[in-house]
């Protein structure tokens, strides 16, 4: 099965490399797909994952492929890698984890896998002590060739019994692009075949043969509705953003969409039917920093069926934040709120001023600013989590939430989560996640450089909050700090866009990129592995 697992991955890497024709009556690669042309000349818009492949050092590297098995973990050690090693050591980053809500100790978790080109699948049957290691790789039917994946979402069914993954299907020299989910019916073990991958959005008509090169779907995030008694229990949610791009690379609108099915069939999940709805309309001819100019949702489901999305006014082409904003849903996704609902207050938020979304100290990588949502069962609490870089001078960039007792229609002042004693903590904070457990408790986790004198080493903390978001004591859960210099690409450029967090009543599950075992010398483009350090209750 190993070997099998090497020939299949090598094959994708390789079909990936060569980019093979396209399908009967499609647009031809006569000249870079238009999502490259804007990847090369715009500093913000695509996200990190497609633009990291762009790199031809990964290329090279995952045509000598092969799978290690993970080291046993050091005893005493709460922190544990939760993927296996690869040869050669290329980066896992970006996380997404969800547990079995019958079942809590069992979990799964999600990466980025730039050996494989698709997502590094984690899961675990004993609440977080032990995990192992699959990989499943994306498959555009139109061909039948294997695509380029990533930008990984996760989400456990109860009405199915089944954890679903959510990835992206891109070609670094054709110009399809698709939203693709994966099913597993025995806890992560196995799932859906690359070529039965049921899909959420596309921008190739499988009627026609027709491919539009104009859009680009990125940064998709999925999630389920898990309340027996809802109207619509058991329906599927991924939120996603819809690239426009010009012949030139110039994206003039980039709207949120959503795809929503009731059944993804366990025998051929590739017979979904989705339905598809704008969560932000089009705008057409826009400047790319307008009305439909918004990035990186989060779907949340309240008890009741109401379906909540957070996300970005961001602008297309640049990494520049204007404002926080939220929309809902009464009917199961069908239509939204007229207008969104604008989250952050005059005067208390501010994005990162930097067009690349670079942060001081030092540091290369782009740290967008990723926001996340989640809804407490106990209290009907909705908790808006992101980055304020309003005091960026004094304290860095600071782990803000935001909190709405009517269902987001209102929202309260920011509330500083990072915190040192009574004060911002000092240094930069980013990659903020929060999760609530089923008895109303919020958790949140972010990357951290409080404890480097120059801003630079980055370290994990979490915080708890069980009085509603009122408090939010801080505690450092990693136990080795690291350099991200020494993440991908050897600059440090690249090392995800997010962590994730799941909370139940038995553990919580905080899952982030770590570089403390990178090993550029093999590679020449350094490595990240996924950690977690989860917490038995």
């Amino acid at each position: 099965m190993r070997r099998i697992l090497i020939a299949l991955v090598a094959v994708s890497a390789a079909v990936a490399t060569m980019g093979l024709a396209a399908p009967t009556g499609a647009v031809a690669a006569k000249s870079a797909p238009r999502w490259v042309k804007h990847v090369t000349r715009y500093p913000g818009g695509i996200s990190g994952t497609p633009r990291s492949y762009l790199d031809p050092k990964v290329t090279q590297l995952q045509g000598r492929y092969r799978q290690a098995v993970l080291a046993a973990q050091g005893a005493g050690n709460k922190n544990v890698q939760m993927n296996d090693d690869s040869y050669p050591p290329l980066p896992q980053n970006e996380t997404s984890v969800a547990y079995d809500t019958d079942e809590p100790l069992i979990a799964v978790a999600a990466s980025n896998d730039y050996v494989s080109g698709g997502v590094a699948i984690m899961r675990t049957a004993d609440g977080g002590k032990s995990w192992r290691t699959t990989r499943v790789v994306p498959q555009f039917r139109g061909t039948g060739d294997y695509c380029t994946g990533g930008d990984p979402s996760v989400a456990y069914s109860l009405r199915d019994d089944a954890f679903y993954v959510a990835q992206l299907c891109f070609f670094r020299a054709l110009p399809y692009s698709e939203v693709q989910l994966y099913k597993s019916i025995d806890s992560g073990k196995t799932w859906t075949p690359g070529r039965q991958s049921a899909l959420a959005a596309s921008n190739y008509d499988y009627n026609t043969g027709q491919v539009d090169p104009s859009i680009f779907n990125d940064k998709e995030y999925i999630t389920v509705d898990n309340y027996p008694t809802d109207l619509h229990y058991g329906r599927i949610y991924v939120t996603y953003t819809k690239f426009h791009i010009e012949d030139s690379g110039f994206s003039d609108y980039c709207p949120i969409q959503l795809s929503y099915t009731d059944d993804i069939p366990t025998f051929n999940p590739r017979l979904a039917v989705f339905q598809h709805v704008a969560v932000v309309p089009d705008n057409p001819g826009g400047d790319g920093k307008g009305p439909s100019a918004d990035q990186f949702s989060v779907p949340v489901v309240e008890k009741g069926g109401a379906l909540d999305i957070a996300y970005l006014s961001e602008a297309c082409n640049t990494a520049l934040d204007y404002r926080l904003l939220f929309q809902k849903s009464a009917n199961g996704g069908v239509s939204f709120l007229p207008n969104p609902v604008q989250v952050n207050k005059k005067g208390q938020w501010k994005d990162n001023p930097s067009k690349s979304d670079l942060l001081t100290g030092g540091k290369k990588f782009r740290a967008p600013n990723t926001v996340s949502l989640a809804w407490s069962p106990k209290t009907g609490t909705l908790g808006f989590m992101y980055t304020n870089y309003i005091d960026q001078a004094n304290s860095g960039g600071n782990i803000g939430v935001s909190l709405s007792h009517d269902g987001g229609l209102t929202w309260s002042d920011t509330k500083n989560v990072s915190t040192a004693g009574n004060a911002p903590a000092q240094n930069d904070q980013w990659f903020p996640w929060i999760a609530s457990d089923p008895d109303g408790n919020f958790f949140a986790i972010w990357l951290d450089c409080r404890e480097d004198p120059n801003n630079h080493r980055i370290n994990t903390f979490q915080a708890q909050s069980a009085d509603d978001g009122a408090t939010w004591p801080n505690v450092k859960i990693s136990t080795k700090d690291w350099d991200p210099d020494m993440g991908f690409f050897t600059s440090g450029a690249f090392i995800g866009d997010y962590s994730g967090l799941a909370a139940s009543s038995a553990a919580v599950y905080p899952v982030w990129t770590d570089g403390r075992n990178s090993a550029i010398g093999q590679t020449g483009i350094g490595e990240t592995d996924i950690f977690t350090n989860v917490e038995l209750r």
